[in-house]
């Protein structure tokens, strides 16, 4: 089959999945946490007007994602922070990567304000993404789906090694999305935002029982905005119909689906030079601005679907199963025009590539889990043993060739159109992978002390046809097999006053499709281990109109056959499998809600990372990209609860982060450019009814202009500048 019709067939069954979506199909799957959002309450005491701001999820509590059960977040060995809506929704975050502004040990928006992708860093590696504790049909080159930030309940990111219950995962970590779920109390909202670079935004989600045994629920949302970059447009429109069946008095089946469409007109998504961003150009500085691409054929367009089920039953208070499944399948298209080099001495005079790109992604996953109390004397065990179903297909390919010249400072689009497109010639990656995996978990209870200890056994089978030859013609296959056991060990002891202190040891074990860019041969698995231990403290000795939680940990990790992404000139984007890394860092975090008044955020990390071996003697020794030494944040916000003032709020924060390596050495990149340093400030004005919020958020509200990234001599990127987004909800 040849590529343009596999792409006809990935639409085609995207055109089939929106009027299945409508008809409230089956779901993405895991128990999903509380379901939490702002709610007010507007009273009269002693003749004084009174209005409470409540938030009862601001600061978390479980995490289902860190142990696939109930166990409390204070007595899990391992970092997880949980960003949840009521957090959202406050600090009007847009996409994930926002949503780790505030978290320590996680970083974000390194390739600035990207309209497609979340670019997230987990402890110095790049994560993989998980919708409802399965895997999502992320691409060749980016672990990331793009499905909007509105579809979730919460985000949360488990730090360290994460195979022993997820399989295929690197060992900085992984973050996992939990869907909105139907409800049996009738409520919902409808949102308006409008804000800088004609941001305009309608959302909706609303809930509620059709009978006794069906609640409904309904999410969706229409963006249209431009971008910092002149000459960019970009709509995108997201659906998800969710269904939960009350089968029993001790059965539930949960559907959810979502239908997910992005367009994205006239973006390079960055390609500027070095010079006249990170370093001197005789010209002068270039403009946050500046498009080298051409805004009139540059195009981006993606559909992407889910389908699956959850079906859960308990068999008494202690003991349950669930099954829990997703069909997904992601279909991407790109079409652009970049700055690539120098044409002249003058430094201004660009000339520039032409790179098609294509991708379908195909996937089924599947996990199957019992789970159980049992109670041996003193001692208590909670029980966790499951099987677990991959198969995934991905094909890509592109084309190269080159397009007119530009000038730097002042572009004049249109010069040489109509612009060829080169065909998409050359397989980028064809390959199927099947993953089967078995896990089982055990925490031992005694006292204040508790004992995790966590297995695992995967079997992977991979075939591929070697990446970087024609699309037309026969090759043969090459089959792999792989197969490893993976585990976790970890103990922690439960104080009266609510500190707990840890320590644990993981191992990852991540086998990655594609193929390395600089030897053709296919991508080997990556093996990971991590020892951690630190300090949890859940406030349960404080008020009980304080709630908090913070943690302190320091970790080193070690990965064998880690993947880099790079950039050549033949390829904006590519990856190298390299020799084995190290990180070693500290990290503090802590949020915190007192008095439903005051909410803050605070967040430190250290990570120092390093390549220890590799078969380019020039990268032994470098930082892994996009790993700042040093990153800080803190944010607060603060609501009157009476008088004239009940229902008014503000806050402020502000985010240090430190300046990072863009990239690996390389044969095409010898040179490697840090970025800069940056402190942002941020800002939120808020009011709030009964029914009605309104809100004004805006970050790096002084509009500090910096350099996010520098991947190679034309691959730089400003970080996000000024944005202030207004917001009207109803509430019902």
């Amino acid at each position: 089959m040849t590529y343009s019709n596999r792409l006809a067939a990935g639409c085609a069954k995207a055109a089939i999945a929106l009027p299945l979506l409508a008809a409230a199909a089956p779901a993405l799957a895991q128990n999903a946490t509380d379901q939490s959002r702002l709610e007010t309450v507007e009273t009269m005491e002693d003749g004084e007007r009174v209005i409470i701001v409540t938030a009862d999820a601001y600061v978390p509590e479980g995490s289902v994602t860190a142990t696939k059960s109930n166990i409390p977040l204070v007595e899990t060995p391992q970092s997880v922070s949980v960003v949840s809506r009521d957090q959202i929704d406050l600090l009007n975050f847009i996409d994930a990567q926002q949503a780790v502004r505030y978290v320590a040990g996680a970083t974000g928006e390194n390739y600035g304000p990207d309209l497609r992708f979340d670019f997230i860093q987990i402890r110095g590696f790049t994560p993989k993404q998980f919708i409802d504790g399965l895997a999502t049909p992320v691409t060749t080159t980016i672990f990331s789906s793009g499905v909007d930030l509105y579809a979730f309940e919460s985000l949360d990111i488990l730090k360290g090694p994460a195979s022993v219950l997820y399989g295929n995962s690197p060992p900085g970590g992984i973050y996992n999305q939990t869907s909105r779920r139907p409800e049996s109390e009738f409520n919902g909202e409808i949102a308006l935002k409008y804000g800088t670079d004609d941001y305009k935004q309608v959302a909706t989600t609303f809930t509620g029982a059709a009978n006794e045994m069906l609640d409904l629920r309904l999410t969706a949302l229409y963006r249209d905005r431009e971008a910092e970059r002149d000459g960019v447009e970009a709509e995108r429109f997201y659906i998800a119909p969710a269904a939960t069946v009350h089968i029993g008095p001790a059965t539930t089946l949960t559907g959810l689906g979502y239908y997910q469409y992005d367009e994205t007109r006239g973006d390079t998504n960055g390609f500027l030079p070095a010079a006249g961003t990170l370093l001197d150009n005789p010209n002068g500085e270039i403009g946050r601005g500046t498009n080298l691409g051409e805004p009139d054929y540059n195009r981006y367009e993606r559909k992407q679907w889910g389908l699956g089920f959850e079906l859960a039953h308990e068999f008494s208070d202690d003991a349950g199963a669930t099954i829990n499944a997703k069909w997904s399948d992601y279909d991407e298209y790109q079409q652009i025009i970049y700055g690539s080099y120098f044409a002249d001495a003058d430094m201004r005079t660009v000339g520039r590539s032409s790179f098609p790109y294509a991708e379908n992604v195909q996937s089924f996953a599947i996990d199957n889990r019992l789970d159980a109390k049992v109670y041996t004397g003193d001692v208590e065990h909670t029980l966790l043993a499951g099987l677990d179903y991959r198969n995934v297909r991905n094909f890509a390919a592109y084309g190269f060739g080159f397009a007119s010249n530009i000038d730097l400072y002042d572009p004049v689009y249109g010069v040489g159109a109509p612009y060829d497109t080169p065909e998409l010639a050359t397989r980028y990656n064809e390959q199927r992978l099947r993953q089967t995996g078995v896990y089982a978990q055990d925490q031992i209870a005694l006292g204040g002390l508790r004992l995790l200890l966590s297995g695992r056994y995967d079997w992977v089978k991979s075939d591929y046809i070697a990446p970087f030859t024609p699309v037309e013609g026969d090759y043969d296959r090459t089959e792999q097999k792989s197969k490893k056991f993976t585990y976790r060990a970890g103990a922690s002891y439960v104080t009266e006053g609510g500190f707990v202190p840890y320590i644990s040891y993981a191992t990852s074990f991540e086998p990655v499709l594609g193929g390395d860019a600089v030897t053709g041969d296919a991508f080997t698995p990556t093996t990971g281990k991590q020892i951690e231990g630190g300090i949890k403290y859940d406030a349960r000795g404080l008020s009980e109109d304080i709630d908090l939680f913070a943690t302190a940990a320091i970790y080193q990790i070690k990965q064998k056959n880690v993947v880099a992404t790079l950039s050549g000139p033949a390829l904006p984007v590519f990856g190298e499998q390299i020799g084995a890394v190290k990180v070693t860092g500290g990290e503090l975090e802590f949020v915190a809600r007192i008095r439903e008044q005051l909410a803050i955020n605070g967040a430190y990390s250290y990570t120092d990372s390093e390549i220890t071996d590799s078969n380019n003697a020039d990268e032994i020794g470098a930082p892994l990209p996009v790993t700042p030494k040093h990153k800080v944040s803190l944010f607060a916000d603060y609501t009157f609860q009476r008088g004239a003032l009940a229902g008014f709020g503000f806050g402020a924060g502000v985010r240090y982060t430190d300046g990072s390596a863009g990239a690996l050495p390389s044969f095409f990149e010898p040179v490697v450019y840090t970025s800069d340093s940056a402190t942002l400030f941020d800002a939120i004005v808020h009011y709030d009814t009964p029914n009605w919020r309104f809100a004004v958020n805006g970050s790096n509200v002084f509009d500090k202009k910096y350099v996010a990234r520098c991947a190679a001599t034309f691959n730089c990127n400003f970080g996000a500048g000024r944005q202030v987004i207004g917001t009207a909800t109803y509430k019902f």
